[in-house]
C-alpha cells in the first residue's frame, strides 16, 4: 500500500530527477526507487558491518585453528 508524504527538495535536484527519470517514469516513481536502492544497500552496509564484528571477535581462535590444521599436514621432517 503506498501513502502521500509531501517532501521538500531543491530546485536543482528535482532538475536532476527529471533528467535522469527522463519520461520513463514520474518524480514519485524515481525518487522511490533511488530511496528503495539506498535503503537495500544501507541494510547490506550494516550485515556487512555485523559479520565483520563477528569475525574479528572470533579472528584469533580461527586463526589458530588454522595454524594448529596446517602443522597436522604438513609432512614430518627427518
Amino acid at each position: 500500500m503506498k501513502e502521500k508524504t509531501s517532501v521538500t527538495l531543491s530546485s536543482e535536484l528535482l532538475k536532476e530527477i527529471d533528467r535522469l527519470g527522463g519520461r520513463k517514469q514520474s518524480r514519485s516513481a524515481f525518487i522511490e526507487e533511488m530511496l528503495q536502492r539506498q535503503v537495500r544497500e544501507h541494510t547490506r552496509a550494516e550485515r556487512r558491518a555485523r559479520d565483520i564484528a563477528i569475525l574479528n571477535r572470533y579472528a584469533d581462535e580461527m586463526n589458530r585453528d588454522a595454524e594448529e590444521g596446517l602443522e597436522d599436514q604438513a609432512p614430518e621432517e627427518d
